[in-house]
């Protein structure tokens, strides 16, 4: 079929036909309004005219958020200056990271709507400078490349807080999790729940709340999230993400504020062995589709 739309494409006028060459440029860029840029890029390869309008700053102004000179200024301008829109959007379709490296924030390539992911490092986690309750490690299964253990705890609370200007939109925010811990060994990964204890004898508490009064609260025993909502599987030694809840954003200027947290203060028992990676804030029908295999960084 790619090969008769590029015959059609190219050879429409030579044979007095009318072809997909014969259509103006500023015509396919109107259509190309209503597609993805994935969509847009393959259709670039037709002919002169769809190339044309696949590289027009209509086009691509269109794929940006409205407001996204704001990631730009995360950038020196360098960067990004006497760039066309296609290059901006591919610029800004990959990590960018801001507040020392412990967040980034990103265009989904598809639907050029802002995501974000914050580190644990950026967090406020209580008796974190204690090594006998935590520490870290690098791992390349983390995007910043190293997480949260907690090797045991009485009082497990950990927050945090992001300032940004969000396009308006409905977000999920989720806490991405690890029961136990994992390491290399010949090659192979390997979990290790020697420390993991005390989560099944108490609840965790997560919260969620915007500068603009929104809050969001909710509890679950971590043992019940390893179990997968579909399949009734058990997810042991495996990455969850723990939705917390969602927030709507109706405009974004003023910058919204997001807090956060993930708490467990039931002192009565200690509890450990726990990988705490980051915070991710993702729109809510981009987290679903995530949830169902069909989301791409």
């Amino acid at each position: 079929m790619g090969a008769s739309l590029s015959n059609t494409a190219e050879n429409g006028t030579a044979t007095g036909r009318t072809g997909l060459g014969d259509i103006p440029e500023s015509c396919v860029a109107c259509v190309f309004m209503y597609l993805t840029p994935p969509e847009i890029c393959n259709l670039a390869r037709l002919n002169r005219a769809f190339h044309g309008a696949a590289s027009s700053d209509a086009v691509w102004e269109s794929k940006l958020p409205s407001n996204y000179h704001h990631m730009l200024d995360l950038l020196p301008p360098c960067r990004y200056e006497g760039l066309s829109k296609k290059s901006i959007f591919a610029l800004l379709s990959r990590p960018l990271s801001f507040d020392d490296d412990n967040k980034e924030v990103w265009l989904d390539r598809i639907s050029g709507r802002i995501c974000m992911s914050i580190s644990s490092k950026a967090m406020s986690i209580t008796s974190s400078e204690d090594r006998r309750h935590w520490n870290w490690f690098a791992t390349d299964e983390s995007r910043f490349q190293v997480v949260a253990y907690c090797q045991q705890v009485w009082w497990f609370e950990v927050s945090g807080t992001v300032k940004f200007p969000f396009p308006p939109d409905i977000y999920t925010l989720t806490f991405r999790i690890h029961i136990g811990k994992f390491l290399k060994r010949l090659g192979r990964r390997v979990s290790n729940f020697e420390h993991t204890h005390g989560w099944d004898l108490g609840p965790v508490r997560y919260e969620l709340s915007t500068s603009d009064g929104q809050c969001v609260v909710s509890e679950c025993r971590l043992h019940d999230i390893e179990q997968d909502d579909a399949k009734g599987t058990v997810k042991r030694g495996c990455w969850i993400e723990y939705k917390v809840g969602e927030f709507i954003v109706s405009r974004s200027n003023p910058v919204t504020e997001v807090r956060f947290s993930m708490k467990q203060i039931d002192c009565t028992h200690s509890k450990g062995g726990l990988c705490l990676d980051s915070v991710s804030i993702i729109p809510s029908n981009l987290w679903r589709r995530r949830r169902t295999g069909s989301f791409r960084k």
